[in-house]
């Protein structure tokens, strides 16, 4: 289908790639560029018809498990170290004057 690469466009990337090329390089990517387009085209004239979209190749299935409280919370044992406790939570002198 001949995709064309201009100048502008090539520069153009070559900005957002923080790139600096010579001439040769740009025509070099030129090329490139218009081969990738070609290929993409390619694909797009394939019959996709009657194929499932899909995200991964491979089979995915949920990976993630219960929440399970093994251990309890631990408050308790954490409030033991408080310099004072309160409505289950700790407390603590001012340490500066409202």
């Amino acid at each position: 289908m001949a995709n064309v690469i201009t100048d502008e466009t090539i520069d153009y990337v070559g900005i957002l790639a923080k790139l600096e090329l010579s001439g040769e390089e740009k025509e070099q990517a030129k090329k490139d560029m218009g081969r990738m387009l070609d290929y993409i085209d390619k694909l797009g004239e394939l019959d996709t018809d009657g194929v499932e979209p899909m995200s991964h190749v491979f089979p995915v299935q949920n990976v993630f498990r219960e929440d399970v409280i093994t251990n309890g919370d631990g408050s308790a044992d954490a409030l033991k170290n408080a310099p004072g406790e309160k409505d289950n939570m700790f407390m603590a002198p001012r340490t500066f004057e409202a």
